[in-house]
């Protein structure tokens, strides 16, 4: 299993896409991103990638762009996060944003070119997935965002993709006791063309919520 680390250079394409990052944007994190959250937590949240001017730019999961904004409001709504702010006032990781028995990763841990991480991207990244899915204890709930993160968890834990199909709201009982749960990612685009309004989203988290006793 993977051990993961912000000089993995695993992938050739995003290793030099990211040295090229670097150079124009010298202020920018510009390395893979670390997984955000307490190790034992018993919920995961599975994305897809850092954005260029979220993650790419913070160092931190779903940090700088409007998907954090959603998410990490709907956290601290449920009691996952200390704060429903994910920046503070000069624009960087809010120093005060905590997790609580939650935990955020992604599928691929690198900015992509144009934001779109290839299959084999996906294939190379997945051992951090599957050692994030690992350290996890019985009875966790992990939420994928989006159908390319939900099939990272079932290819990290060598399911059949056809076997748990991706939709908004589902809920898949996985082996030792862990249950996926599905939303369409809470992408700007996804929330502008009306796919996923606030309500449906935190209706997720407030189902996992649920289910976890909170």
């Amino acid at each position: 299993m993977l051990t993961f680390s912000t000089a993995c250079r695993l992938c050739p394409r995003l290793a030099d896409f990211l040295g090229r990052v670097r150079v124009e944007h010298p202020d920018y994190h510009a390395l893979p991103v670390s997984s955000l959250g307490e190790v034992a937590s018993k919920f995961l949240i599975v994305g897809l990638a850092p954005g260029m001017h979220g993650a790419n730019r913070t160092g931190r999961p779903f940090t700088g762009d409007y998907a954090g904004n959603l998410l990490y409001g709907s956290l601290h709504k449920f009691g996952f996060a200390s704060s429903s702010e994910p920046l503070d006032t000069m624009g960087n990781a809010n120093p005060a944003l905590h997790l609580q028995g939650c935990r955020i990763t992604n599928a691929v841990r690198c900015l992509p070119p144009q934001n779109k991480p290839e299959p084999i991207d996906i294939r190379t990244c997945n051992g951090y997935v599957a050692e994030e899915l690992a350290m996890l204890p019985q009875g966790s709930a992990v939420l994928a965002l989006g159908t390319i993160a939900h099939q990272a968890v079932l290819m990290a834990l060598r399911l059949r993709k056809s076997s748990f199909a991706f939709a908004h709201g589902a809920q898949h009982a996985l082996p030792d006791e862990l249950t996926l749960f599905d939303s369409y990612h809470c992408s700007r685009y996804n929330t502008q063309t009306k796919r996923l309004s606030s309500a449906m989203f935190e209706a997720v988290i407030g189902d996992i919520a649920k289910h976890l006793g909170r």
